[in-house]
């Protein structure tokens, strides 16, 4: 930043105006304003002054913790619909009386700001196919494009967030489960997203796809041979198998 094109101004009267009412309704860009005036004491920059407007919300709209919760017996289904003030909860899966949170930055601006469109590139096939290697050169040939990615390696993700799963089938299917969601995530803040894992079940990848739009899911299957997947061995897991210590 040039120093020549910042200068203090003294505070414009609505940040040091008197005590407001509750406010009800604040955009989370003028929220930012308004920390960013207070903590800079009405920094101006290239001459661009961030104007702040609030509503105040009346008394009546305002909900308390027991107007927000559902009434003791309230059944899921009925919480799902009966929110106070047009507030719909929901409940999904284990999760009960929820509600989806609306940003004032959407997809499409982020895609804008990234210049480019989010997706997810899911890589499958045997271990010692290549996925990694195929992900990370992918990544890496964007990267010298401009564009932002993130690999979702199969093994990386089991080091953190699913290092509680084995690899049973049930575990197998919530690991995807849970990498399809993170995934979606990714492409949602405009990031090209490309997972690389085994997946060997393909209604457990189909339930990833069913979660993005149908331009947004690229499916990539390494189509190589057992044999030459064996013969390179990168892990030492074919020889194990083979010798009859690892399972699944």
């Amino acid at each position: 930043m040039n120093a020549a094109s910042v200068r203090f101004v003294s505070p414009p009267s609505r940040f040091v105006s008197k005590p407001s009412p509750k406010i009800g309704i604040l955009d989370v860009a003028d929220s930012e304003a308004v920390r960013f005036a207070r903590k800079f004491k009405g920094l101006r920059i290239s001459g661009v002054r961030s104007t702040v407007t609030a509503k105040a919300m009346p008394e009546s709209r305002i909900l308390s913790d027991s107007e927000a919760a559902p009434a003791a017996g309230q059944s899921d289904q009925a919480a799902a619909g009966s929110g106070t003030n047009g507030v719909v909860m929901s409940t999904v899966g284990n999760s009960t009386n929820i509600v989806w949170q609306e940003c004032s930055v959407g997809k499409l601006e982020r895609q804008k700001l990234l210049q480019q469109k989010g997706c997810v590139i899911w890589i499958t096939g045997l271990s010692g196919s290549g996925k990694s290697t195929l992900a990370c050169a992918l990544s890496r040939g964007l990267h010298y494009r401009g564009k932002l990615t993130y690999v979702l390696d199969g093994d990386n993700v089991r080091h953190g967030l699913n290092r509680d799963l084995s690899f049973k089938a049930e575990d197998r299917a919530e690991n995807i489960r849970r990498i399809g969601e993170v995934a979606k995530l990714f492409a949602d803040a405009g990031v090209i997203c490309i997972a690389s894992l085994i997946s060997p079940y393909r209604k457990d990848r189909e339930a990833c796809r069913a979660l993005l739009p149908k331009e947004s899911f690229i499916e990539v299957f390494m189509n190589v041979p057992l044999e030459l997947c064996e013969s390179r061995d990168p892990k030492g897991l074919y020889k194990l198998a083979r010798e009859g210590k690892i399972k699944d």
